[in-house]
């Protein structure tokens, strides 16, 4: 009892102290290092952008390799320009698209002859601004940002060859290009490229703040003369100054036009302030930032900090650097809200706004179209970010999350489905699932509705019914056959999809379309073997011999193993549980998963991070499983893993993300475990209570109110990590989850911690609610082939539900019915049989599983 009094006496100190404190206004981008992430596999940039912007002007290091996805790494020491696009935590590269680079003396046209050496400790980067100096060229580079223009300010030596190349050849496969000198201050052209996105448009308009004395366009890396416009697939050019001093460049892009590209410049950026633009970036990160404040986090006990003029223990890695001292450690106070609001930023990085400011954009049919009342987005890492980036965006960005969704409805009108990975104006198709749905419906059920529902219903419906990647199959059989690529995690993925689609229909009172889906999103029984607990391919109507769980392979499961799928049934946990044989087994499999000593096989998947045991949290998969334990008789081990996975695999280092940022849910997951509220299947109202990693964190809703939450446990030490007890507006809350009406209607939600488990008040506490209780499927049935001593062989038929059922089959190829013969005992085999078998329930019938036996 004296413990709680302290933890009240705590939390009522700190809240007034803290409350006191927010008044004054607060600068959020002093916590954001966007080097964080550009190290080791997180695939981020530093660059100079906007939130959600068109723009992101970043410099290029990397050309390749998959550590190069985002054009720059950390570790790189040679930098071959500034261009203009980049991807955010991708696993896949493109983008970096028209490269600036200044140089002295005669020009060159080859990036090894152009590129220039720099160092780490000439280099600054915060939102909306970047900095280096080109060593070769003793120049130092700035770099700011609007939403859809890019400046440049190089401060060149003394010289009479001040050059600036333009490469339009820069990185993937070109498929045409043009450029063209309108006058000594202006230039414009087209970059038409082909890599991940086949067929992406990028027209550029670049105006300078100072006239060029000459110039010259270089067709296959040989200057022409008397050239003013030239095309072809290796177009570059290069303005000459003398002795010009600093020279600002400014550059509007557009996928529409290079007249597109002119009005977004002359629009957002009428002069060449470099400094107000600069204090404009700033200010708009500071408005997305401030939508979540936090205070008083413990700084994580991992957290490398060497004292000032020690040896540096990096210097190894680089011998040049090793008489370098370190610079003065971070303050170990600054070190989480600077882990939190780098998430933020990284979370609000992508999609990007993709219509000019007149409202046209290039949509996936090619053609040019309008955006009227909302603006069009691309770049949506969907089977990332519909797990925690775009909840979060229900929270605290929800007009921007109806723009996502016409953006949604109008992919659908032009590509004739909802997006599944849509980059520039095309569509990736990369990743499986339709998670696209997930993201309209949670948003509908959390009352954003000013979109056409109607028209976002039926195109989920077109869109779940496609006979595409495995769909056909899985709408015939009940599951994703065989010999489609990565069934089982498709299955699974699908089933989601089709629970989201029967909310969906549910809240809009079509009650038949509600039974159709309802009884897909039970398909997940047809691929979970209940012997073995795990999540397994079917092979000729039966299990796949030779199972092995850990196993990396993308002919049964995306971007993971069986452990990782065995758990992903965010729609019907307690289906699962059930299936698993009760709350205890299902826990056992769950510390299992994180206790297991058993290492990866097969594929190498250099993005498999993070492990605890066969828990990745480097890829997405994994992210939901750790809230898992709250559905179980042990939900202190949610918060037991949640520490460990937010301190340990989340630092204020450049290899800070464990894995790929993916365009922001690996910093997401971040922002909504460290607020103490992750909701496992989007689409459902209910956000589990986890653990707040800060004394104070309000977050700001666009309707006027805030929900403050409060841990005084975080403030002592990162030891705090067992629950004691929740109140919701000073009433007790006995409950590990809160409804998003009550975040909705604001106020205080005070979470209490302590370094021990308190399992008889969790006890006590309701749980989460996961679960399908109507129009119970009956899973299929398996055949397997026994082994025996002697001919003939026999099939055994087996059934795969945990209720009884009937087995008919036949063998004459005919499709069985309840008048086909009963099965009872194994079968005795005959050269080139085919067998067919349903299992049947209560009337019901599983669909038919088919094996033919050579």
């Amino acid at each position: 009892m004296r413990s709680f009094c302290t933890a009240l006496f705590t939390a009522f100190v700190l809240t007034s102290t803290l409350s006191a404190s927010a008044q004054k206004k607060q600068d959020y981008t002093k916590y954001v290092d966007p080097f964080i992430g550009t190290g080791a596999h997180g695939h981020t940039y530093p660059g100079a952008v906007r939130p959600f912007g068109m723009m992101q002007l970043s410099p290029d290091t990397r050309l390749t390799g998959w550590d190069g996805c985002s054009g720059y790494h950390y570790t790189d020491t040679v930098v071959y320009g500034f261009s203009h696009t980049h991807l955010s935590g991708t696993g896949i590269a493109d983008y970096c698209d028209v490269l600036f680079m200044p140089t002295t003396g005669q020009p060159q046209f080859k990036n090894t002859q152009y590129s220039s050496a720099f160092q780490k400790k000439n280099e600054e980067a915060s939102p909306g601004y970047y900095k280096t100096h080109l060593d070769k060229y003793d120049i130092d580079v700035e770099l700011t940002a609007t939403t859809r223009v890019g400046v440049h300010k190089y401060d060149f030596p003394t010289t009479k060859q001040a050059n600036i190349i333009i490469d339009l050849q820069h990185r993937d496969q070109v498929l045409n290009a043009w450029i063209e000198v309108i006058n000594d201050h202006e230039i414009r052209g087209l970059r038409q490229s082909k890599s991940w996105a086949k067929d992406q448009y990028v027209y550029f308009y670049a105006k300078f703040s100072k006239p060029f004395k000459t110039y010259g366009i270089a067709v296959n890396d040989e200057v022409k003369d008397g050239l003013k416009k030239a095309e072809g697939k290796n177009i570059k050019l290069f303005i000459q100054f003398d002795n010009p001093g600093e020279v600002l460049s400014k550059v509007g892009i557009s996928s529409v036009s290079a007249e597109g590209a002119l009005k977004n410049l002359d629009a957002e950026l009428p002069d060449f302030d470099f400094k107000r633009v600069e204090k404009a970036a700033k200010a708009a990160w500071n408005v997305e930032l401030s939508k979540i404040e936090v205070e008083g986090g413990a700084p994580p006990a991992n957290q490398r900090t060497v004292p000032m003029g020690m040896p540096n223990p990096d210097a190894a890695k680089n011998p040049k650097d090793k008489n370098k001292k370190t610079p003065p450690p971070p303050d170990p106070a600054k070190i989480k809200p600077t882990v939190f609001y780098t998430a933020m930023y990284h979370a609000m990085l992508a999609p990007n706004i993709y219509n000019d400011v007149d409202g046209q954009y290039r949509g996936l049919d090619n053609r040019i179209h309008y955006a009227q009342g909302f603006n069009y987005y691309t770049v949506f890492s969907l089977w990332d970010t519909y797990r925690a980036a775009h909840p979060l965006f229900t929270l605290i960005d929800r007009k921007r999350t109806t723009d996502f969704i016409k953006s949604f409805l109008a992919i659908n009108q032009q590509g004739g489905q909802l997006p599944v990975w849509p980059l520039g104006s095309d569509e990736t198709y990369c990743m499986i699932g339709n998670h696209s749905i997930p993201v309209i419906v949670d948003a509908y059920a959390k009352g954003i509705r000013d979109f056409d529902a109607k028209e976002a219903f039926a195109a989920m419906k077109a869109t779940v019914n496609r006979d595409h990647f495995g769909l056909g199959s899985y709408v015939k059989n009940g599951l994703v056959a065989n010999e489609e690529k990565e069934n089982v995690s498709k299955t699974l993925e699908y089933a989601y999809d089709d629970w989201c689609v029967a909310q969906m229909a549910k809240m809009l009172g079509e009650q038949k379309d509600y039974e159709t889906y309802i009884q897909r999103a039970q398909y997940w029984k047809n691929v979970f073997n209940n012997q073995s607990g795990f999540m397994q391919p079917h092979v000729n109507g039966g299990w796949l011999a030779n199972f092995d769980p850990n196993e990396v392979n993308n002919k049964y499961y995306v971007e993971g193993n069986a452990w990782q799928y065995a758990f992903y049934v965010p729609q019907d946990v307690e289906g699962l549980v059930n299936y698993m044989g009760g709350a205890d087994k299902f826990a056992a499999k769950l510390d299992e998963l994180f206790t297991t000593d058993a290492k990866l096989t097969g594929t190498v998947l250099p993005d498999l991070t993070g492990l605890i045991g066969m828990y990745a949290h480097g890829n997405e998969p994994s992210h939901h499983l750790a809230y898992l334990f709250n559905f179980t008789n042990t939900p202190d081990k949610t918060q037991l893993y949640l520490n460990r996975i937010l301190n340990d695999y989340y630092t204020n280092k450049p290899d800070g993300l464990t894995g790929n940022e993916d365009c922001g849910q690996m910093s997401a997951w971040y922002i909504m475990s460290s607020l103490g509220l992750y909701n496992i299947a989007p689409g459902q109202q209910q956000y589990q209570i986890g653990l707040p990693q800060f004394a104070k964190a309000v977050v700001h809703l666009e309707n006027g109110k805030k929900l403050t939450i409060l841990n005084s446990g975080a403030v002592v030490s990162r030891d705090n990590i067992y629950l004691q007890g929740v109140n919701l507006n000073k009433k007790s809350h006995n409950k590990l989850y809160i409804n998003h009406d009550d975040i909705a209607n604001g106020g205080d939600l005070e979470i209490f911690t302590g370094k021990l488990p308190n399992r008889m008040a969790m006890q006590d506490m309701e749980r989460p609610t996961s679960k399908i209780t109507d129009n119970k499927i009956v899973p299929n049935p398996t055949l397997t082939l026994l082994q025996t001593f002697a001919p003939p062989a026999q099939v055994a038929i087996k059934s795969n539900d945990i209720e009884a059922n009937t087995i008919y089959y036949t063998t004459d190829g005919s499709a069985p019915t309840t008048s086909s013969s009963v099965y009872s005992k194994p079968l005795p085999l005959t050269a080139g049989m085919t067998i067919k078998a349903i299992a049947v329930r209560n009337g019901v019938s599983s669909f038919v599983t088919t094996a033919t036996f050579k």
